[in-house]
């Protein structure tokens, strides 16, 4: 039996992430396409494709850069073609900006980082992807970049205090964003903490608290695995 096809578009400075979330859709039974955007490493084509991962970036999604340019463009045409698509922190962030508009996104005036337990709106209970998380959910937060929260066509299903869109999925498109992390494991994310020392530092962040705090959010990758699993469906 052949194997739904997942476009992986790495996003960051290296193909893979210390969350190495491409070996675990394999696991999870997809046919992973690995290309590194960051790069300019697209497909020439959509076709074959049965879902697409939108990886992080240290770029943001308004940068006038080639590859971004190319990354919205394929954005727009895979919604066309009603691929469904997930994207992570920048992920999360392009995806606002290709199918909602390029001003969705902004810097904002500090980071938001830590553990954060988001609140859960009632959309998500029915929510494809969503629809596992209680009233609150817990995952790491790091961003300097923000999607907007009032768009028409932006259905918001989690937030924080002082971040009113960091879990949206669009209104007519299959299409989930995600500013946290909730790909990171618990015993990934002290490695992934400290090799980021020096930046999250910078960002207000205090690694070793987090370190100690280090936690699976389970919860929140019930959403990862249940867009897995949509893809497999078709």
């Amino acid at each position: 039996m052949s194997h739904k096809r997942l476009l992986y578009l790495g996003n960051g400075r290296q193909l893979q992430s210390v969350a190495k979330l491409d070996d675990r859709f394999e696991g999870w039974g997809l046919s992973v396409d690995r290309r590194w955007a960051f790069g300019g490493d697209f497909p020439d084509s959509l076709d074959g494709y049965d879902g697409i991962f939108l990886s992080g970036s240290p770029h943001g999604a308004y940068e006038a850069i080639d590859w971004i340019d190319r990354e919205h463009d394929l954005i727009r045409a895979a919604a066309d073609r009603d691929i469904p698509m997930f994207g992570i922190c920048f992920g999360h962030q392009i995806l606002a900006s290709a199918l909602c508009g390029r001003d969705q996104v902004f810097r904002r005036d500090s980071c938001e980082i830590g553990y954060e337990d988001l609140s859960v709106t009632e959309a998500a209970r029915d929510d494809a992807l969503a629809q596992d998380w209680g009233d609150r959910v817990r995952m790491f937060v790091w961003h300097n970049d923000e999607v907007r929260g009032d768009h028409p066509d932006m259905v918001i299903l989690a937030r924080s205090a002082i971040c009113p869109n960091h879990v949206w999925r669009h209104r007519s498109h299959r299409a989930w964003g995600v500013q946290g992390h909730p790909e990171v494991t618990r015993a990934q994310a002290p490695i992934w903490f400290e090799d980021n020392r020096a930046r999250m530092t910078r960002d207000g962040g205090d690694v070793d608290a987090f370190i100690a705090q280090a936690d699976p959010a389970l919860e929140a990758k019930s959403m990862i695995t249940r867009f897995a699993e949509l893809v497999k469906k078709g």
